[in-house]
């Protein structure tokens, strides 16, 4: 029995591995050129913002996916060695109706400081290829993306932080 369970974790560690490995980037290499309003209110392109410094992308395309990178964040933040890398968190409106996004951004704002704010880019267009970048294959998971300072993707992947999290440190490198 020792191995069976043995065998099954091993196997669920291999499919989040593959899942989360640089060879599952898109053939998009560069990140869309879509123009962002941050929950600050300023207009923002993540492709201009997250060049020059080792940056991550935390993107929702759903609520559940969103509310999922709020725990990306956490780990981000209590990793050392992630101390000093950019961490920017989008989120995808092109599907809600218009009337509601106002209500969307409000309760987003909620809780967060006015730095985290100004990293929070909220995109209403621009949804397929936002998508063929992180090859969305389900809307309730967060999609990361690591890239070092020339704009190379170092990391790529989705899921739960809590098992995916404690790659990008040594991806960094």
């Amino acid at each position: 029995m020792g191995q069976a369970i043995f065998r099954r974790r091993l196997a669920k560690w291999a499919i989040m591995l593959s899942l989360a490995s640089p060879a599952a980037i898109s053939g998009a290499q560069t990140l869309p050129a879509t123009v962002g309003e941050t929950l600050s209110g300023h207009s923002l392109v993540l492709a201009q913002a997250m060049h020059g410094h080792a940056s991550i992308l935390l993107m929702g395309f759903s609520k559940d996916g969103g509310m999922r990178c709020g725990d990306w964040v956490k780990a981000i933040h209590d990793d050392a060695a992630l101390n000093g890398v950019a961490v920017y968190q989008a989120s995808m409106l092109e599907g809600a109706p218009a009337l509601l996004r106002p209500a969307i951004k409000n309760a987003m704002r909620k809780g967060l400081l006015p730095a985290e704010q100004d990293a929070f880019v909220v995109l209403t267009q621009d949804q397929k290829l936002w998508r063929s970048y992180f090859d969305v294959s389900t809307d309730k998971d967060p999609y990361v993306v690591l890239m070092d300072a020339v704009g190379q993707v170092r990391w790529h992947g989705h899921g739960d932080a809590k098992f995916l999290e404690p790659l990008l440190g040594p991806a960094l490198r």
